[in-house]
């Protein structure tokens, strides 16, 4: 699908998704646990529906509560395996989801015989050495299917065990650290885990939580390198509610500061365990008006000349040394979004700690630079963090800036729903008569599905081309 964007306003009030991290890790304890689940407000996405047709090859049931038109409804049963679970029944195809991936092959792991997994063609270029490392630390033997490759196809031969420390870095993704403490829940010992260069760490502390809540002692240092989970008797059903996505809130926040446009985004997040919602205090240090009701669980954001200065500037220039430097190890994610931000922000911004976004659905480093410089961008790369050299399209008093030089253009996505958004809704920001044509839009799916209609129902105005 070819989706073309120009500029446009937003007005009205929208939801995002439920969080894809939270269905992920809610679908795979409720598979985990004795009895029947319900998760409520769940994410339909690729990689979310992906987790579901997963799980079952372990022994659990999964109801999605179909719609008569054959959509997931927004309440999902789990039957959970419990002490039924089992060695998988079959290779397990996690598609385009790296979170169910680097999640599910260490629980797989605890079993005795062999386990193999594979996704789509992004997710066989993804390195799972990391994962078959830590595995082998354990007793398993693990390894790739191709000699010489880093990717899946993964196959494990367990059984693991904990009564050894698990050393490794975390510096490629705090995702399989999660799997480890999810496999424990299955062992005997207390796991302990030590970490070098712990990264994403939100993400652990919403493993923590998780795994608290049905009943595990999860202890994590200050510095979170050192992990040890201890598993309970036994892992009860629960009933839970999925709070919204931030990763899926920073595009139409986005969207809305750099249009004359003035939305409300519902059921917001405030619990925490998102690192993501950073975003909004980074963007209001560059002058963003964002009003978050924690009260109401609602954010208003207004942009442009529907802004509280009439303006709608955003710009680095109140900030130490007039730059913008953050550090996204904990919410790398947040790169597309943030590029997108910075592009119509008057100064440069340094996006920094990043090495881990080079091993996403993409290399998002080099992919972001290739396509925003189509757009007009100045972009530097290093291996760890970008610069981007951005403008706003207003001087401070609200004449129009020369310097301000972005303009449309056929772009690609690379199959990257992160991409494709992010590049998307910078066709808001655009002069008029420009457009941003994005090839294979389609994969806005994996985690905010139906994207473009939700953007158009408060105005966006994307087409298909």
């Amino acid at each position: 699908m070819r989706i073309c964007g120009k500029r446009n306003q937003l007005t009205g009030r929208t939801v995002v998704p439920g969080s894809k991290s939270h269905t992920i890790r809610a679908l795979l304890l409720a598979t985990l646990a004795e009895g029947t689940s319900t998760i409520h407000n769940p994410l339909p996405s690729a990689d979310c529906l992906s987790t579901a047709a997963a799980v079952p090859l372990m022994g659990s049931r999964v109801d999605l509560n179909l719609t008569t038109e054959g959509c997931p409804g927004t309440d999902w049963v789990v039957y959970g395996a419990g002490k039924k679970l089992h060695l998988p029944t079959d290779v397990i195809n996690v598609g385009n989801s790296g979170s169910l991936l680097y999640f599910l092959s260490p629980i797989a792991a605890t079993f005795e015989g062999y386990s193999i997994f594979t996704g789509d063609e992004s997710i066989r270029k993804r390195p799972v050495d990391h994962v078959a490392d830590v595995l082998n630390q354990m007793g398993a033997s693990a390894e790739v299917s191709q000699p010489g490759s880093r990717f899946c196809p993964l196959v494990i031969k367990g059984p693991v065990s904990a009564k050894n420390t698990i050393r490794t870095e975390g510096s490629a993704s705090s995702q399989y650290i999660s799997g480890l403490m999810m496999a424990a829940l299955r062992l005997k010992d207390e796991m302990h885990i030590e970490l070098s260069d712990p990264t994403e760490t939100p993400y652990l502390t919403m493993t923590q939580k998780w795994l608290e809540k049905i009943g595990a002692e999860v202890k994590i240092s200050d510095d979170f390198k050192s992990i040890s989970v201890k598993a309970p008797d036994e892992i009860k059903a629960f009933d839970c509610t999925i709070p919204s996505d931030w990763e899926a809130v920073a595009f139409p926040l986005v969207a809305a500061l750099i249009s004359d446009s003035d939305i409300c985004i519902d059921n917001i997040d405030g619990s925490g365990t998102q690192g993501d919602d950073a975003i909004v205090g980074i963007l209001k240090s560059l002058g963003a008006d964002i009003e978050w009701n924690r009260e109401t669980d609602t954010i208003r954001v207004r942009g442009g000349k529907k802004s509280a200065g009439g303006i709608g500037r955003l710009s680095t220039e109140n900030l130490p040394g007039g730059e913008l430097h953050v550090n996204l190890s904990g919410f790398p994610d947040a790169i597309c979004a943030l590029s997108a931000a910075a592009c119509f922000t008057e100064g440069d911004t340094y996006i920094e700690d990043i090495a881990v976004c080079r091993r996403k659905e993409t290399d998002r480093i080099s992919v972001l630079k290739k396509e925003l410089e189509k757009l007009g961008a100045s972009v530097d790369e290093g291996s760890d963090f970008m610069v981007i050299h951005g403008h706003s399209p207003f001087k401070a008093d609200g004449s129009p800036n020369p310097d301000f030089a972005l303009h449309g253009a056929e772009i690609e996505s690379y199959f990257d729903h992160r991409v494709a958004m992010a590049l998307s809704v910078m066709s808001l920001g655009l002069p008029e008569g420009e457009r941003i044509f994005v090839r294979n839009a389609e994969c806005c799916s994996v985690s905010f599905p139906h994207f473009f209609e939700v953007m158009n129902e408060i105005g966006a105005g994307f087409e298909i081309s």
